[in-house]
């Protein structure tokens, strides 16, 4: 008489399915030390989930990346865009402030 036990088979799908949908973040510390003096410290945290997960807990830094998103880079070039106009208006204003000082000066030496 044999005995059979209930066999419960995952996929590696079903696994990766799972892991994406909740979620695993792994977490640890390295240090070296020597002689009770702490040389080196590495913290590493590690998160896998889905993006629609990692959005729900509030991880969204590709979109802000602009090497990630082309979005990201737009707006990226729009503010520097942005900083640049403005940056030659002060240019401008200030070549013009000299061009009225060195009138004044030379007005002043030609008296």
């Amino acid at each position: 008489m044999s005995v059979e036990h209930p066999v419960q088979s995952h996929s590696i799908v079903d696994v990766l399915e799972k892991v994406l949908d909740k979620g695993v973040v792994i977490a640890g510390d390295i240090r070296v030390g020597l002689a009770d003096v702490e040389l080196l410290s590495i913290k590493i945290r590690l998160i896998i989930a889905s993006v629609d997960k990692a959005k729900e807990i509030g991880m969204d830094w590709w979109e802000n990346d602009p090497y990630l998103s082309s979005k990201a880079l737009e707006k990226d070039t729009q503010a520097l865009q942005e900083e640049n106009d403005e940056l030659r208006k002060r240019l401008e204003q200030l070549e013009n402030k000299l061009d009225d000082s060195n009138r004044w000066i030379a007005k002043e030496n030609n008296k």
